[in-house]
């Protein structure tokens, strides 16, 4: 035997093990798929991936930057382009300017351009002074800046006369810089007293004045001295320059000889890349030939392919023929007239008392199979014609129905007013009458009176001399704004017929950005970043060349080149804010200069609420203060992100900024709704019961607007019930127990359109 040793057996783990821990044992591990480490492995093969990953990207980004530092700096770069803007009146912009372009030059004389090549710094530069006090120079200089410079002089951080060193023309041109966009921004501090100490003192004072409107990473030098100059100059050789999104997306160049902001749109017929007027350094070049019409060297033309070049389709030219309907003739027409009033002209024999509910039951026979006996009791048969009926308003039915009524209103009066006599009242009897109705309601409802005109601004008065069924024929009644169903393509205007729209306006934004990215990628048949070209541009009127050459015209704007589709038009809409200086009220379909991105042109807007959950949007008549809206125009398409820069024309003075924005979308389908209340007030009431007037002036008009939904102004809803008496009052019934003071009112919607300018284009 063993001895003492006992057998000590292993536990049986049935109870605490899985299933598939139990069968473990059965299966092939190399025939069962993955290992042990097979787990571990797909980790660290994952980690390896996103490493992988990143580094790529990381690399992607490094050789941009380098690609975008080599095509801003060296000797085949643009010039770099500083714009030079006073914050006040006092900051002396000139001198500034000279003494830049004097010192980039590396001469002693004064510069006879406003570009110029610095060997020392080996980059060219072009520096532009924004005229004070013109708003709209100052916007198409700031549109082509690659850094914005703020002029500050010192002298108005200490002196008595000013509370500010920003007057008022600068902080608008601040507000205008920072609804376009801003590119990289510095300020250049002068008239700085001479000790160190003092300098360092004034320098910091106001960077903690400016640092409030600028960016953050905006630069701030000192301006007086050579060495504050040549500090400035290599920081901003190796500086980093930024510009907005919406510039980067479309070609532009700088114009230094015409005028052509808000000229139109115009095809180019040719580019000749001239030999660079101002070299870093000056070099040979082999192929290189003279023109003879003056002494610019063409170095290369491209011509453009008709066969692939962007037709210049402004306005859709529509089909008289779509949409045509068979309409009947004029004869067709009387005749049918003609029938018609013979049809409500035949007489029934009814038998008394019938109602004309019941008569339209009752179905006509012969009269030869006909009762004899009836014949003896013609004369005490009741005649209806149609068309009396239908010109009185109401039957003897009607009568009865009235006199019920109104009995049952005398012994449950709330208001205890007497009924007034509608029938003989004159036209200026009733608009006196309406005149005493609405002051006692005001009196009896004075929170209503005090805010009226934010409350209830949509009531409108109905006409006593045109039916209101012909007077608000294009509107309707909606159950739901929200809910209810309206057509975006029923019933448009003419003007749709000349506008463009897209089935997937956000696809095609997308398919146009790939495009122009394909095209940056190539350099084949396109003039390089950087080059010095003539543009010759294509069918340009007389009166239009002859305006844009004026002699007066000497600020350097920039000539943008457009994206596919965007010289065609459609319906754009702006997400819009009226700006804090402006205060004139701005009034829908007022004429107003629209500047977007580059381009500038006159438009029409139609303001509307911006609602998120809704298809459907209220139109507002003016563009109120402190709150966005939407303005909606016919214009030129263009893709977003754009900036919106509104102006008002005064006479006799430089345009005003009345609003600043955005692009939103393009999209002829948005519904805009406009919105009417009419209004009638309660005569007699009886809990849910009332009978109101003068909402309507006729019983046709009560019946046409029977279906539209009521409400007032202390909460109820109701609706009509029938007409009363030939005046146009009539029998509704509420939700809930109506109040005599209170007023009835009727909503109805008609749908609404931007106006067309009668002139696009100022020059």
């Amino acid at each position: 035997m063993g001895g003492g040793r006992a057998q000590v057996n292993k536990p049986h783990k049935t109870r605490f093990a899985s299933k598939a821990s139990r069968h473990a044992h059965k299966i092939d591990k190399v025939r069962g798929g993955k290992t042990e480490t097979s787990h571990r492995a797909a980790v660290k093969g994952a980690r390896a991936a996103r490493v992988q990953r990143s580094k790529a990207i990381r690399d992607q980004k490094r050789a941009a930057l380098l690609k975008e530092k080599r095509s801003s700096t060296g000797s085949s770069s643009a010039p770099r382009v500083i714009v030079l803007v006073g914050l006040s009146s006092s900051a002396n912009v000139g001198s500034l300017a000279d003494d830049l372009l004097t010192f980039a030059g590396g001469g002693d004389g004064k510069p006879t351009s406003s570009t110029v090549a610095s060997p020392t710094y080996k980059i060219r530069t072009t520096v532009l002074q924004a005229p004070y006090g013109d708003l709209t120079s100052c916007m198409e200089l700031a549109k082509v800046a690659d850094l914005l410079a703020f002029v500050l002089s010192a002298n108005s951080l200490y002196s008595n006369d000013s509370s500010s060193p920003i007057d008022d023309f600068g902080s608008q041109c601040l507000s205008v810089f920072r609804a376009m966009g801003l590119p990289s921004t510095a300020v250049f501090i002068r008239d700085l007293p001479q000790d160190s100490k003092s300098r360092q003192e004034l320098k910091k004072a106001a960077t903690s004045f400016l640092s409030a409107e600028l960016p953050e990473d905006c630069k701030y030098y000192m301006a007086d001295t050579k060495d504050d100059l040549h500090k400035f100059m290599w920081l901003f050789k190796e500086h980093h320059l930024s510009s907005p999104h919406w510039r980067t997306q479309r070609p532009y160049v700088m114009s230094e000889q015409v005028h052509v902001s808000g000229a139109g749109d115009f095809q180019l017929g040719q580019i000749d890349v001239l030999k660079d007027p101002c070299p870093v350094s000056e070099r040979k070049s082999s192929d290189v030939m003279e023109t003879e019409d003056s002494g610019d060297q063409v170095v290369n033309t491209f011509v453009p392919d008709s066969s692939n070049q962007e037709p210049l389709l402004v306005e859709n030219i529509p089909d008289p023929t779509a949409g045509e309907q068979t309409w009947p003739t004029e004869e067709e027409m009387k005749e049918a007239a003609i029938n018609n009033k013979q049809r409500k002209l035949v007489k029934r024999k009814l038998p008394p008392g019938t109602s004309e509910y019941q008569a339209a039951w009752i179905i006509d026979t012969d009269d030869e199979d006909g009762d004899p006996d009836n014949d003896s009791q013609a004369g005490s048969e009741m005649v209806i014609d149609d068309q009396d009926h239908s010109d009185q308003g109401s039957d003897g039915s009607d009568v009865d129905a009235v006199s019920h009524f109104t009995g049952k209103f005398d012994e449950e009066t709330v208001g205890g007013t007497e009924m007034a006599d509608d029938e003989n009242l004159t036209r200026e009897q009733i608009e006196a009458e309406i005149k005493k109705i609405k002051e006692a309601n005001a009196d009896d409802e004075g929170y209503i009176i005090s805010h009226n005109v934010s409350e209830f601004p949509d009531e409108v008065e109905t006409p006593l001399d045109v039916p209101a069924k012909r007077r608000f024929a294009k509107y309707r009644g909606l159950k739901s704004f929200r809910t209810s169903s309206w057509d975006p393509k029923e019933s448009l205007p003419p003007e749709y017929a000349r506008i463009f729209a897209f089935d997937n306006f956000t696809r095609t934004q997308k398919h146009v950005l790939a495009k122009v990215s394909e095209l940056d990628r190539g350099t084949e048949g396109c003039a390089l970043v950087g080059s010095y070209v003539r543009l010759h541009v294509k069918n340009i009127p007389t009166d239009v060349a002859s305006k844009l050459c004026h002699p007066s015209r000497r600020i350097p704007v920039a000539v943008s080149g457009l994206l596919q589709h965007e010289s065609k038009m459609s319906v754009l809409h702006f997400s819009i804010k009226k700006h804090d200086s402006y205060e004139a009220p701005i009034k829908s379909k007022e004429p107003l200069i629209f500047n977007v991105g580059f381009r500038q042109f006159t438009a029409r807007p139609l303001f509307s609420s911006d609602n998120i959950n809704c298809n459907k949007h209220k139109m507002e008549r003016f563009l109120h203060h402190g709150r966005f809206s939407v303005a909606s125009v016919y214009a030129p398409i263009c893709f977003p992100p754009l900036p919106l820069i509104v102006l008002k024309n005064r006479d006799g003075e430089q345009p005003a900024i009345a609003a600043v924005g955005s692009l939103k979308c393009v999209d002829p389908d948005r519904i805009i709704l406009k919105k009417i209340v009419l209004t009638g007030y309660p005569q007699r009431v009886s809990k849910l019961k009332a009978m109101v007037r003068y909402m309507f002036h006729n019983p046709d008009d009560v019946k046409w607007f029977k279906p539209v939904e009521l409400w007032t102004k202390h909460g109820r809803r109701g609706r009509i019930k029938e007409t009363v008496g030939t005046h146009g009052a009539m029998k509704c019934i509420f939700n809930s127990s109506i109040q005599q003071h209170d007023t009835v009112c009727m909503s109805l919607f008609k749908r609404a359109y931007p106006k067309w300018p009668e002139q696009m284009y100022q020059i």
